[in-house]
């Protein structure tokens, strides 16, 4: 991480000495010499909407995770530009721009597959009621297009280090709440009082621990205080917007830092009820069940390959869905049913937290659902089992099983033989396997009904 020079004649403070939320608007300008932002370093697409707006007169400046991200030495995949333009006045420059969104109103300047995200400088909103249209539930804000200044807006932004602003005019950073030091010294603190920003947004909650763990900031201690008290209100989100929270949280590289730390803070059950419980009862083998699934997917982001939430999902709910399963086959349903019954029940119990689209809710209950087929190896089943749709995903799901010990280590090792084998030769080994290696066959097999006798015609007078 680079470190970069302060201010003159200004020290470093540790921020658990200065707990007090930043809320001056005193203006710090870091010139170019004394930061080490290039323009090199920002997208072609991004650089055009900024000069485009400079010269036609509107401020514009590079603003947030770009700017964050860009200090301490990485490559933001996002540029997002803010500026004193409305969005009408950003479409009448760009003919690739569409205007998106009700809660906050944004321009999207479309190049090919770049999309640089223009948002007007929002206000403090505290005229009189009505004022604007800005619109609050329950101190939750619900909607918000107030226009204001760029002191105003920097203001309203979440996190310090979030609050900078690169200035294209003159390449300088414009920093109005302390988030150069912080960025510095590796801390991510709200802008505000604490509690009162999380009850306009309960996500920031979210936010808070998923930067934590992507950037390896520390979250301060007055940041962190509210979360035992405040975690409930994440039930109030729509769970959509979990859902696309934990896509960021889960599936952009630091899958597992992520979860350690949401678990760390408290706010695991919050969002995710069913897996909490599971790992309160299941213990260290769901755990490494879990968490080898989030470093595969971390590995799989590192290498450039594509992930799917569907399985990811489907290992943060297996402990709920074997436990219930196992309980219902213990009642007497029948294996597929219980297993088909209960998958359906926990995906609706956990959209009721964090949406799960319907096509990656098929995937899981079908990764589920072939589990127990793994342990029947009869020949017309095995090869019935190695030509489903599903079956690579469901084999990748038996690897991470292994941590739950017994025979299921043995079972992955045979299927990954079993895929390798020529298809003769695999059916030549099933043939000549006694009939005990072939897994329990009659607990899959449907029971026969069996023919009732015709009742003898009753006797008539």
């Amino acid at each position: 991480m680079g470190q970069f020079p302060l201010r003159a004649g200004s020290a470093p403070q540790d921020h658990t000495m200065n707990p007090s939320p930043p809320n001056s608007t005193a203006v710090r300008i870091i010139p170019r010499e004394q930061h080490s932002i290039s323009r090199k370093q920002i997208s072609s697409a991004a650089l055009r909407v900024l000069y485009r707006l400079n010269e036609a007169g509107y401020a514009a400046y590079l603003v947030g995770g770009a700017v964050r991200d860009l200090l301490i030495g990485g490559q933001p995949k996002d540029f997002d530009v803010a500026t004193d333009a409305t969005p009408e006045d950003v479409r009448r420059l760009f003919r690739n721009c569409r205007l998106i969104g009700r809660r906050f109103r944004l321009a999207h300047v479309v190049f090919g597959p770049e999309i640089v995200e223009v948002a007007t400088f929002r206000g403090s909103g505290d005229g009189e009621v009505g004022e604007g249209d800005r619109h609050v539930v329950d101190g939750r804000i619900v909607r918000d297009n107030v226009w204001g200044t760029l002191e105003e807006d920097a203001l309203r932004r979440d996190f310090t280090v979030n609050a900078l602003y690169y200035n294209i005019a003159d390449f300088s950073v414009r920093d109005y709440v302390g988030g150069f030091e912080d960025v510095q010294r590796h801390v991510l603190r709200l802008i505000g009082d604490p509690a009162q920003r999380y009850r306009e947004d309960p996500v920031r909650m979210l936010r808070a621990v998923r930067l934590s763990a992507k950037l390896n900031f520390s979250i301060s201690p007055e940041a962190r205080a509210p979360f035992a008290e405040l975690g409930e209100l994440l039930a109030q989100a729509p769970p959509a917007r979990l859902f696309d929270e934990t896509l960021k949280m889960f599936l952009a590289g630091s899958g597992l830092k992520s979860f350690r730390a949401l678990e760390q803070s408290g706010l695991l059950g919050a969002v995710f009820p069913l897996t909490a419980r599971a790992l309160a009862f299941r213990g260290d083998s769901f755990r490494a069940l879990v968490e080898a699934g989030l470093a595969g997917t971390d590995a799989r982001v590192a290498e450039g390959k594509s992930v799917t939430p569907a399985f990811l999902f489907a290992v943060l709910l297996w402990g709920a869905v074997r436990a219930q399963a196992e309980r219902e086959i213990a009642r007497g349903v029948e294996p597929n049913l219980a297993w088909q019954r209960v998958s359906h029940q926990v995906i609706a119990e956990q959209a009721k937290h964090v949406a799960i689209p319907r096509r990656f809710g098929q995937i899981m209950q079908e990764i589920w659902v072939l589990q127990p087929r793994f342990v029947d190896r009869q020949k017309k089943r095995v090869f019935r089992l190695l030509t489903h749709p599903r079956f690579r995903g469901a084999y990748d799901f038996l690897l991470l099983r292994e941590a739950e010990g017994g025979d299921i280590a043995e079972l992955g090792r045979w299927w990954t033989h079993a895929q390798a084998a020529p298809h003769e030769v695999l059916a030549e080994e099933l043939s000549a396997a006694p009939a005990e290696a072939t897994g329990p066959a009659d607990a899959t097999k449907k029971r026969r009904r069996r023919r009732r006798k015709p009742k003898a015609p009753a006797a008539t007078a």
